[in-house]
């Protein structure tokens, strides 16, 4: 390969990095027994920092777990509130007659009413509207 090649891997700043960093560790001579004992201190620490964290997050957990009751319970009753205040704003439109049509249905009444989202809409005879008996 000639340097006007531009693959060469000699024209890579990576390339460079690499190779200054194998001299740099070839250069520096072995530490000795303090160089492996903060490599055993240092892998110490990281276990016990590791065992730390492991039982903090099951504490966390388990936490968790021991609130889910007592915030289930304060959503439903949030939740039953929130519908309590959308009754009585509503007053008696759409709740008041859905109630009127299931018992008007289950009383074995044979009159049959349209129901929509927004309301019930009654079918009428036209001979009712024109007043004949």
């Amino acid at each position: 390969m000639s340097m006007t090649d531009p693959n060469d891997p000699r024209r890579n700043a990576a390339w460079h990095a690499a190779q200054q960093w194998r001299a740099r560790a070839r250069q520096t001579p072995p530490r000795g027994p303090l160089g492996g004992l903060k490599l055993v201190l240092t892998w110490l620490l990281f276990g016990i920092l590791l065992i730390i964290g492991t039982v903090l997050g099951l504490f966390f957990l388990l936490i968790g777990w021991a609130m889910l009751p007592i915030v289930r319970y304060r959503m439903k009753k949030r939740l039953e509130n929130i519908r309590a205040e959308q009754a009585n704003d509503v007053g008696s439109s759409y709740h008041y007659r859905e109630t009127r049509y299931r018992r008007t249905q289950a009383g074995g009444d044979t009159y049959r009413e349209q129901q929509v989202l927004e309301g019930d809409y009654e079918i009428k005879d036209e001979d009712s509207e024109k007043g004949k008996p």
